[in-house]
């Protein structure tokens, strides 16, 4: 093994000095999540501009437990793992899906919740979620998500145009606009984020996505941190755990879902 030189040395404590602690080496006292706010009922903004939703209940209920201050910091989800590893902020709280490739950029909490992947279309249209029914027709995805990677992996090798967006809400627009026949999301999103409301009316749940030979939809979904910081990640897993086992989650759960959100399959 080589040794470094003094001036090496010297160098290196410098730059050790500068660089921020990790979690484990100092006292936690606020924990700042990267949100993308396009998501109801999982995370969205409220008319007067504060974060709401299941991810954003959970993140303050983590906190309290860790008794440490809330923060939640905007970012599209495209961007969200790069502005992570930047230390734009500590952890992604965004109905991320744990995935074979995104578990080698982070690392990720334990479970937080689960539910399948589905497809919103016109009422009558007839379309299902294969690339046979939708060849031909246009079907729009948020960028960055496991829908995305689906509908460019298994569709549009096959005559489907798959269109992505910034954010959600935008997918929607589209829809409505009738630029887009379809659009693939996570099932509950679908439902409580667009369908239960006026603007989906004559819209419906097209089916959900079981085909999937190569895993691009991942496992279950959970809180997305920095490989360097093994401390956070503890500390967030005993929140997690604490949570569920004194019936905080629940309660949270019941806010805005009538089933349990633990579900087989993934989200976003």
């Amino acid at each position: 093994m080589k040794k470094l030189s003094g001036a090496c040395l010297a160098a290196l404590s410098v730059f050790a000095a500068a660089m921020p602690l990790a979690a484990g080496a100092k006292t936690l006292t606020e924990i700042k999540f990267g949100v993308d706010a396009t998501y109801p009922p999982f995370e969205s903004l409220s008319p007067s501009g504060k974060f709401e939703g299941f991810d954003i209940d959970l993140g303050r209920a983590i906190c309290a437990d860790l008794k440490v201050k809330c923060v939640f910091v905007s970012q599209g989800f495209d961007g969200i793992i790069p502005a992570l590893q930047a230390r734009k902020f500590d952890a992604i709280l965004s109905s991320m899906t744990v995935t074979p490739q995104r578990a080698q950029q982070i690392d990720f909490s334990s479970e937080m919740y689960n539910e399948p992947t589905s497809l919103i279309a016109k009422k009558g249209s007839g379309l299902k979620p294969t690339a046979a029914s939708l060849k031909g027709k246009t079907v729009g995805v948020e960028a960055g998500t496991i829908q995305e990677s689906y509908a460019k992996t298994y569709w549009q090798p096959y005559g489907v145009k798959v269109v992505s967006y910034p954010g959600q809400d935008q997918v929607y627009a589209d829809l409505l606009s009738g630029r887009l026949d379809a659009s693939l999301q996570d099932s509950v999103e679908a439902d409580y984020g667009f369908l239960k409301t006026p603007k989906g009316a004559d819209y419906t749940l097209a089916g959900n996505v079981t085909y999937d030979p190569k895993d691009v939809l991942g496992s279950y979904i959970a809180i997305g941190i920095r490989k360097d910081e093994p401390a956070l990640k503890a500390k967030i897993d005993k929140a997690i755990a604490t949570i569920i086992k004194n019936g905080t989650y629940k309660k949270i759960e019941a806010k805005y879902f009538n089933f349990n959100v633990y579900g087989p399959s993934p989200t976003k």
